[in-house]
């Protein structure tokens, strides 16, 4: 995919207004001109960011839940998928990062961007994070399935849907993890590269003693 075929791209997926197109593209020079100060991408994307990271974020978009809710986006890093989630979805994000560079970086873009109403930094590791029920659940190049659900299951119900890009390795990832967990999860194509996967589901529960799942909590009532 070139990066007049990612514009193209967004355009018919989500029928992009002149000023989203604005802010995506302001988040792009801004992320550039940050990059000269730190690593938040490969070096080697930096002339592809449509394509590499700018839709292969929105793309998460078409498995979420129709609507409005909470999302967080763990180790949050160059802003991908969550500021783009931010801008082209309807969701309230929470970018979870610990590098203090990093923090500093995306609380910067959300303001620049004018995103204070629609995404938040929780800038510290997962695992001081507090619990919490999500609506959905993102991760990219985070950590391995299984240590990621070790990590962040308490962010978790049996409705929340997970969205997580696992490149060529999907389907080992998958595996080695149901050995451990129930997980009602599918993997789907990325339309940024053909051999890439992106794990789509729910988590059911974790298996404990000979093969028995404890049940992910329930969705509470709001």
């Amino acid at each position: 995919m070139t990066e007049d075929e990612a514009r193209i791209w967004l355009d018919r997926q989500f029928g992009v207004s002149r000023e989203t197109s604005d802010r995506l593209a302001a988040f792009v020079d801004y992320l550039k001109a940050e990059a000269a100060g730190q690593n938040l991408v490969s070096a080697s994307t930096l002339d592809h960011i449509w394509a590499r990271h700018i839709v292969d974020s929105a793309q998460l978009l078409a498995f979420a839940p129709a609507g409005s809710g909470q999302w967080i986006d763990l180790g949050a890093g160059a802003g991908f998928p969550g500021i783009v989630v931010a801008l082209l979805g309807d969701y309230h994000v929470t970018l979870v990062e610990s590098r203090a560079k990093r923090i500093d970086y995306l609380n910067r873009a959300i303001a620049y961007l004018g995103l204070t109403a629609r995404a938040v930094v929780a800038g510290m590791p997962v695992e001081r994070l507090e619990a919490g029920e999500f609506d959905v659940i993102s991760a990219r190049a985070f950590a391995p399935l299984p240590k990621l659900l070790d990590l962040s299951a308490r962010f978790s119900t049996d409705k929340t849907k997970w969205l997580l890009p696992k490149g060529r390795n999907a389907v080992n990832e998958l595996e080695e993890a149901r050995k451990a967990w129930d997980l009602d999860f599918s993997v789907q194509p990325s339309v940024t590269d053909p051999d890439a996967g992106i794990l789509v589901g729910n988590v059911l529960g974790k298996r404990v003693g000979k093969g028995r799942a404890v049940p992910a909590k329930g969705r509470r009532k709001r």
